[in-house]
Order: C-alpha cells, then structure tokens, then sequence
C-alpha cells in the first residue's frame, strides 16, 4: 500500500493529485522551483522540497533531483502528474530503480508510445488506421514527435514555406521537449479531434471510459474540451472505442492513457494521432461523466502491479447519462500572448475542486493552480484555472459554464476568460458543428450570440464614477467638499479610458450627475447606477499603479468585467517611443534575431523570435522600411513593452 506520493509537478495538476490522495488517507509531497515557491500546491502538500535547478523553467526536468527529494521525504511513490517528465522512459526506469513506486505506464510503453514516428508504426501493425503524408503532397502539418499541446506544430501550405517552419518546429521542440525531432503528416482541413480514455492493467485488460471531443483549438492547442462526443455517429464511437482497446492492448498498456484520434465528419473515417501515456489536461470530463476518480484507478494499477497482482475492471452496462465540458482559462490577450502578474483576484463560484465529492446531477467544477494574491510568472505555461461544468444535457452544461465565467472575479492580469464566453456562445459551437481548424476563422463576439444583451456602457460610466470618487476620498483637505464641485459649471467633466467613449458627467452638492443616468449610489470600489429603469450594480477593485501614473480599475458589472485604464489629460514625452517602433509583447527570451541594423525589409518580415513559456513568438516588421535600430542580441531577457527594434518607413 502506498503511503505517501510525490508529485513530479506544479500548479494545478499537483493539487489535483493531492486531492485524490487526501481522500484516500495518502500523504502528499510537493517538489517546487524558487518561482513556485508562493503557490497553493506547495502550502497544501505535507511536505515540500525545493528543487535546485539551473533555471526555473528546467527545474522540474532534473529527474535526478525529484528522486532524491523523494527519498528525503519519505514518499514511497512519484506521480508524474502530465508535462514535463510525465512521458520519459528513463525517468521511470529511474524512479523504479530507485525502489519507488512509478504511478504510470510502463517504460517500454512510454518509449514505444513517446516517439510519434514509432507510434504509428506499431498502431499500423496492429490495424489501427493511421494518416502517412505523400511526397509533395500539400498542406501538410508539421509535428514534434517526442510532445504535444500545439509546441513544434505548424501548418503548411506552401513548399517554399516548408524549410524555415520546420527549423522552428524543430527550435520549439528541442525547447519544450528535449528532443527536436519533427515529422510530416497530412493537414485535414475539415476534422474533429477525438480522444478515448483508457486505463490497462499491464496483462492486456483495457477498460474504455468514452470518448471526448477536443476539437475547439487555437495553435493546435486545445481551447475547449467535452464528453461524449455529441457529433460523432454511435456506429464511428464505436470502431473509436474498440481502436482504443487494440491500440493500448497492443503494448499492454499499464494506468491512464488517452489514445487520440482525427475524425473526418465528411467521409465518417478516422486516423490514430498518438497515444498521451499519461493522464491529459482535460480528464475531468471524463471523469464527472462516468462517475470514476482516474488518479485513484491510477494509484490502484500501480499498487496492484508493485504487489504482483492485477487489477481486474469492472463497470455496470449503459451509457453516462452527462454531459460535461471543460474550457482552459488562460493569462492571455486577445492575440494569444501570455500575460504575467499578480493576481488581485480570482474567485469562480463553484460546487468541487479536483473532481472531490463530484455528485449530483449538475454542477461547476474548478481546478486550478492559483489563487487571489498569487504571481503568473513568465517561465511556465500560463494556464490559471480549468472550468468543468456537467448537467443532464449538453445545452444545460453550456449554460451553466457560460454563467460561470461570466460571474468569476478575475483581476489583476488579462484572460481569456470573454473569449471562452463568446466561443460557448456561437451558434457554431451550440449547434456542435466545429472543426479543429474552426476557431481560426471564427467570428466571434457579443455580436454573434443570440442575445448580444446590454453594451457594457454602463460599466464604464461606474468606473468613471467610481474614479472620481476615490480621487475625492483620497483628498488631504476639504474633504466635505463634493467631488468636481464647482461654484460655477461651464462643462462637464471628462473621463476617458483606453478603448471606450469618454464619459462626460458633473459633480454637484446631492452627487454626480450623468445625462440618461440616475445615479443611486457610488463609492471607490461600488455602483448602483439605473437606466431606463433598469438597475445594475458594478464592483470595482483598484489595482496597485505608482504615483503619478493612470490609474487601473477592475470592473465587474452584468455586461463587462475588464480593466479600465485612465488615459491622462497630457503625455509625458518621456513616455513616447518611435514610430515603427516594436515593443516586446510579453517578457521572455530572444532566442533570433534575423536581420541587422540598417537593413530593408518588406512588411511582415520576420524580425526576431522571443520565448516564453516554451512557446516561441515572432515578431514582424509593422511595414517596409530600414531596420534603424536593434536593442537586443540572442539570449537577452525582455519585459513587456520593452523597445526591441525600430522599423522606419520607407526607404533609408
């Protein structure tokens, strides 16, 4: 029996280890780089070890590290968690040699599974349809053979393209996995892509937990994620099931594993994509519609195989009578960048965390790794939470996610969390008729939902408000005098934050006044505000700016929960930049810089790569002109903003 495990991760996927091992009376154990060292996961576990790595973001790639600090600890077993060492054959060996208990696949399995090229081999011999890639045929899909989740992936429609995106396929790769070793495949222009859940017991017994529909993507990185796969034929589900069974039992397959799969809807056929031998980011769909805790399966596998025993399966007949889905909240912008920072707040009302005491018909769950206060560093994936809904329906799971997101309290960085919203809202999306490829020409917006319902203008004349009212009780003199009062009122004031119409308003002796607006009640952080006769209450939180610089307010109101940032009456020239001018779009690393000082360019040429979060970013030439300035070299560490180049239009 094992009586403590260490987890070989961080963030979100260690609480949710925890979790399960909690519930079952088992002691928990967190490893964590210097930058991890405030977040929740490692206050939660019994015992934390700091791991003593070169750079925070190969920390966790020091096998040789964990496996000492689990001895340190105590623990008598490592879960690996997914990422980082969660699929290295050698780290297994490692942790089995070490006389631990591995909750895992095997490391043949591992190694047979780990190279995407072999994969496909063996799936092949074992009469599981896979995709090959003709010589010259176009488009084709570049893939990392040795990772996944959208790293080392590229789409290519043009031979001349072909050269420079697989060297930086192969950049991000090596980067991301250690390994830069990509291969060719063709790129389905209309597919789905579905995924089965299996757990084996080691001797060839493979139990299938259903499918799940992962088609909503950006970057080949998924966005949303649901079970069952409403809009894939019961007979197709079927042949998907039976392919998972033959594939996991071709390499006796030992715990979790998820064998993914693309799904033409046009001609109803299917293509082995690889197999994940661990557990996936989106497992909780699986798990909130079959009723089952897949870590506790896992724990029970490898507690069953280290004492020489097997585990037999058993589940009753019928069909998961959910439906659940889960999307990925993200510190991104509306470009996908990731965004760092501290967290002001991060409140999601819910019903479980981690899959814990799931029950009931419907209901939200939330797994995260963060929490109000905490820091999203540069140096990792910059996932904040994933938010799982399930209800007796589709359309009622839906529902309740939309209303989810759309209460949550996020401030303090930028998130995804509108576009989530807008995606689950689309008739595309509630009519189930996505394709992988679907969210990149996607239009979507308020505008496109069904019920576009109020514009967020009220929201903005509360920040407004609100603004004037904390400049008023932050007055060291005349404190009784109303805010914006004057003796003799020419105009109104003006307020005017980025990307919204300035909002003009008075300050009298009974309060503020707004034309087409009946203010009942401000404060600095609260608003009750009516228009036609409607009432609507907006929160606000002050984020922490320094003297002299525009103020930021989080608002949170029944349209829009965003930031408005004060622009101010008069720019300080100290504050001005180039024109052409390319500012680092998030902090990281220049791993390129691909041309030199005085050099002509065309728009879009590509001017330097930056990294972050093992994700590689180009950045492009705005339009033609001379390169009059380059202000970093390769190996350079940026923050966001920071002046890199500087293109001037037109000839030199």
């Amino acid at each position: 029996m094992i009586t403590r495990v260490l987890v070989a991760n961080r963030g979100e996927i260690a609480r949710r280890v925890f979790a399960t091992c909690r519930r079952l009376g088992i002691g928990c154990v967190a490893v964590h780089s210097d930058a991890d060292a405030g977040l929740p996961f490692v206050a939660e576990a019994d015992v934390a070890v700091r791991l003593e790595g070169n750079a925070p973001a190969d920390t966790y790639l020091r096998g040789d590290l964990v496996i000492e600090a689990a001895k340190r600890s105590g623990a008598d077993a490592i879960h690996p968690g997914y990422g980082f060492l969660s699929e290295n054959a050698d780290f297994a060996r490692a942790v089995e040699a070490a006389g631990l208990i591995w909750i895992g696949p095997s490391p043949e399995s591992i190694e047979a599974m780990g190279s995407k090229i072999e994969a496909k081999r063996l799936m092949k011999a074992a009469g599981v349809p896979v995709l090959e890639a003709a010589d010259g045929e176009l488009p084709v899909l570049i893939k990392a053979s040795a990772g996944g989740g959208g790293r080392g992936m590229r789409v290519v429609r043009r031979a001349e393209d072909l050269a420079p995106e697989r060297a930086a396929a192969e950049a991000e790769a090596a980067s991301a996995f250690g390994d830069g070793t990509v291969f060719l495949e063709p790129y389905v222009e209309r597919s789905r892509h579905v995924e089965v859940q299996v757990v084996g017991n080691g001797r060839g017994d493979v139990l299938v937990l259903g499918e799940r529909d992962c088609s909503v993507q950006r970057r080949h990185q998924k966005v949303v994620e649901e079970a069952p796969a409403a809009a894939v034929p019961g007979d197709v589900v079927d042949a998907l099931h039976e392919a998972a069974r033959q594939a996991a039992a071709a390499i006796d397959y030992r715990g979790a594993g998820t064998v993914e799969f693309l799904h033409d809807p046009d001609t109803q056929r299917f293509f082995f994509l690889e197999m994940n031998t661990r557990l996936q980011v989106e497992h909780p769909v699986t798990e909130l519609v079959w009723g089952v805790d897949l870590v506790e399966l896992q724990i029970a596998v490898a507690e069953a195989w280290a004492s020489g025993a097997a585990l037999g399966f058993s589940r009753g007949d019928g069909q998961p009578q959910r439906h659940a889905i889960e999307v990925r909240l993200y510190a991104e912008d509306a470009d996908y960048t990731p965004q760092s920072g501290r967290l002001l707040t991060l409140e999601i009302d819910h019903d479980v965390a981690f899959g814990v005491g799931a029950g009931g018909e419907r209901g939200v769950r939330v797994d995260s790794g963060f929490a109000s206060g905490t820091e999203v560093g540069t140096h990792y994936d910059a996932m904040l939470a994933k938010v799982i809904a399930w209800a007796p329906s589709r359309e009622q799971a839906i529902r309740q996610l939309v209303a989810a997101l759309r209460g949550a309290r996020i401030h303090g960085v930028v998130t995804n969390r509108d576009h989530l919203v807008d995606i689950l809202r689309s008739p595309e999306f509630v009519a189930d008729e996505v394709t992988t490829s679907w969210l990149e020409s996607a239009s979507l917006g308020p505008e496109s939902a069904a019920d576009s319902g109020p514009s967020g203008r009220v929201e903005v004349v509360a920040g407004a408000l609100m603004l004037a009212a904390d400049h008023a009780a932050r007055r060291t003199v005349q404190g009784g005098v109303p805010a914006a009062w004057r003796n003799v009122t020419s105009q109104p004031q003006r307020t005017t934050f980025e990307g919204h119409e300035p909002v003009e308003w008075w300050g009298t002796r009974d309060g503020f006044v707004v034309d087409g607006v009946t203010v009942l009640e401000v404060s600095p952080t609260h608003a009750r505000l009516e228009v036609d006769g409607v009432v609507t209450q907006t929160r606000g939180q002050w984020s922490d700016t320094a003297p002299g610089t525009p103020r930021e307010l989080w608002v949170d109101g029944p349209a829009l929960s965003a930031c408005l940032r004060e622009v101010p009456r008069f720019t300080d020239p100290a504050d001005a930049v180039a024109t052409g001018s390319l500012l680092a779009p998030m902090p990281g690393t220049v791993v390129r810089v691909a041309v030199a000082a005085s050099d002509e360019v065309e728009a879009g040429a590509v001017v330097l790569v930056l990294e972050a979060m093992k994700m590689q970013h180009t950045v492009t030439a705005p339009h033609a002109g001379t390169v009059t300035e380059i202000n970093v070299e390769p190996g350079a560490q940026v923050a966001s903003g920071e002046v890199l180049a500087v293109v001037t239009e037109g000839e030199s």
